[in-house]
């Protein structure tokens, strides 16, 4: 006899399709993932081919951490393909954008 496996108590599992989408500017839709108990939070973020943030994207009230999952992210710079991690301290900013599309992974640890 086999016995399941539960996962601890807290444990959280999410599908990005069962994820809302709400378009924040037009061609980019953001999915909430978790938030946590203290604001930390995880999210997706799909950016249609030829889109860009209207404006700054200032980091507050503390740290961006970006994961590009797929296609390429450019923060006003420079491009960044699949498989680039970005850490955005607190009060530093970027203009997000992108030709081919991407998807990116965001965490919020201070929310």
């Amino acid at each position: 006899m086999h016995d399941e496996i539960l996962a601890q108590e807290g444990y959280t599992a999410v599908s990005v399709h069962d994820a809302p989408a709400r378009e924040i500017f037009p061609g980019i839709r953001h999915r909430p993932l978790w938030t946590g108990s203290t604001g930390a939070h995880a999210d997706l973020l799909e950016m249609d081919p030829g889109t860009s943030w209207p404006h700054r994207d200032v980091h507050e009230p503390g740290t961006e951490e970006v994961y590009v999952v797929a296609g390429t992210f450019n923060d006003g710079a420079r491009d960044y393909p699949a498989g680039t991690f970005l850490h955005a301290p607190a009060g530093t900013w970027h203009v997000p954008a992108t030709t081919t599309g991407c998807t990116l992974f965001l965490f919020y640890p201070e929310g």
